[in-house]
């Protein structure tokens, strides 16, 4: 015994030595993979000032805010807003955001949004507390979250959306003028919506994990929210747009609603570690898509890809039985697929859609509308799912057909997508509003184009912005910082004209997991200079 157990824990240190090891020299390939291109296409020939993009980032959501204000509050061109969320259904929905440029709440956006945010700061929170914005950050997750435990107001109730895209989009007006319906709607036990119910319990869960050390009783409520909710969705299954058809324009759940309770399962289980909600992400992994579907996109419709890379952390991290594992292993080899397709490494007999088209600039493009949603979310997953492999001491990626690709690869394509949206494109142009020296000035954006309610508080109507404001063609008054907009297309062409909303509107779950993206390389950046100086150092003390 003694023996066997010296030789296990030989192979134990060894293992970690080589994770180590693999560590570090993925971030030196990262680093020096994507140093050129940050140095190249800046617009300055300088390196991207990953805080900054940080700070802004952080400030966007703060624009977002719906509901009454706080003292703190930064954007000085916002003001209250919807303060009679609820009113008419005899239930307080004040607050949470508005995810766009209007100001409908819609329900399963803003829940990913939340969701996003905080694996952002479960991955590297750390990184965004070295920046000093750790209670910036906790502030936009609690605003979301505050919201859905008013949202949540029986164990099978949800209200999942306040205000009527339809009215809303009929007007142009600041949301602190608003004259369009506030109705609300929710999902319940007659009219179910496991979709929207399921995203936010992954939000609740996710969040529950975030403020369990500086808030403890805060996190316990997220997490009882959470399960309530996963039961909900679970127990009274059924497609949100089908009991809300207000929604259907707008959010329609395409993907179905398996995903989100595939996602849902995943971040109770990491959570709480209750071994019931992984044995439901096994069981159901066939039914349900989880090991079926191979996906080239992420969003907040589409989860899947999300979900097979949380679970393939579970493989690579041992935190699984002998007989989930092979079960495991069908879902990690989905999850690089998606790896590949970005990378476009996946054997062309898997079809054209098996890898992701790349714009000539480099841009990962999956479709015209808001493309940027897609290579955010595509860095973020790309990068943790880097860190992942690093940290059990694997060093490649296996794709469709065969090839293989290094871990260093994947990471280096998760910053190249973020320096893209800094302005390391063909255009030169900053795709994250307020950084840079050019970025949109026309945001399509109802409070950003519209004079600030706090310097003008004359009533503006819901056609007289589309009248006075929205056709202008001078930058809108108020500059969105940290905002980012839907983003060129295939060509890497991009019109900066307000009515182009497909390209110049931007979204809250655009920005999310960027800032998990621009706290990580922010610290990577700040090691690399550390060596540099180091280097320099050793060399002058060398010569003397």
């Amino acid at each position: 015994m003694r023996s066997g157990s010296a030789a296990a824990a030989a192979v134990i240190l060894s293992r970690r030595l080589g994770a180590v090891l693999l560590l570090v020299l993925l971030l030196i390939a990262a680093t020096a993979a994507a140093a050129e291109g940050s140095k190249s296409g800046s617009g300055d020939g300088k390196a991207h000032n990953y805080e900054e993009a940080l700070r802004k980032s952080l400030l966007y959501f703060e624009a977002q805010r719906s509901g009454r204000l706080p003292h703190g509050q930064r954007v000085p061109w916002r003001d209250h807003s919807g303060l009679t969320d609820g009113l008419e259904q005899g239930v307080d929905l004040v607050g949470g955001y508005y995810d766009a440029g209007d100001h409908v709440k819609f329900g399963l956006p803003m829940a990913f949004t939340v969701t996003m945010l905080s694996w952002s700061m479960l991955e590297y929170g750390a990184d965004v507390a070295a920046a000093g914005e750790l209670a910036h950050a906790l502030e936009a997750i609690k605003w979301g979250t505050d919201y859905f435990i008013k949202a949540h107001t029986q164990p099978d109730e949800l209200w999942a959306e306040v205000g009527d895209g339809d009215t809303d989009h009929y007007c142009w007006q600041r949301p602190e003028d608003m004259t369009t319906s506030r109705q609300a709607y929710k999902v319940d036990r007659d009219h179910p919506g496991s979709d929207v119910a399921g995203e936010t319990a992954a939000a609740m869960a996710a969040a529950s994990m975030v403020f369990r050390k500086s808030n403890p009783h805060y996190a316990h409520l997220l997490l009882h929210h959470a399960q309530q909710l996963f039961e909900f969705a679970d127990g009274y299954r059924g497609q949100y747009d089908s009991s809300i058809a207000e929604v259907k324009s707008y959010y329609a759940s395409v993907s179905g609603y398996k995903d989100e309770l595939l996602w849902a399962a995943l971040w109770l289980h990491r959570a709480t570690g209750k071994p019931g909600y992984l044995d439901y992400v096994v069981d159901n992994a066939h039914d349900f898509g989880g090991t079926g579907w191979a996906i080239t996109e992420f969003s907040w419709d589409v989860k899947y890809a999300g979900v097979q890379i949380l679970a393939a952390r579970l493989l690579l991290r041992g935190e699984h039985t002998a007989e989930q594992k092979r079960t495991l292993e069908r879902y990690q080899a989905k999850a690089e697929h998606y790896v590949c397709a970005c990378l476009g490494r996946n054997a062309q007999a898997g079809g054209e859609d098996a890898n992701v088209e790349r714009s000539p600039g480099g841009m990962l493009y999956i479709r015209q509308w808001n493309n940027m949603q897609y290579v955010t979310n595509a860095a973020f997953l790309l990068s943790t799912y880097a860190d992942y492999l690093a940290e059990a001491g694997v060093g490649t990626v296996t794709c469709a057909g065969g090839e293989t690709a290094g871990a260093g690869e994947v990471a280096a394509l998760a910053r190249a997508q973020v320096d893209y949206v800094l302005g390391t494109n063909p255009r030169g142009v900053s795709y994250l509003v307020g950084y840079g020296a050019k970025y949109p000035a026309r945001v399509h954006h109802r409070a950003a184009s519209i004079v600030p309610y706090k310097h003008s508080k004359q009533f503006i109507g819901c056609s007289q912005g589309f009248e006075h404001w929205f056709g202008r063609r001078s930058s809108n008054p108020n500059v969105l910082v940290g905002a980012i907009v839907g983003g060129p297309d295939r060509r890497d062409r991009f019109r900066d004209n307000r009515d182009n909303y497909m390209q110049t509107e931007a979204c809250t779950y655009n920005t999310a997991p960027m800032v998990g993206m621009f706290a990580k390389l922010n610290r990577m950046a700040r090691e690399e200079r550390e060596r540099r100086a180091a280097t320099a150092r050793s060399g002058t003390a060398a010569e003397v």
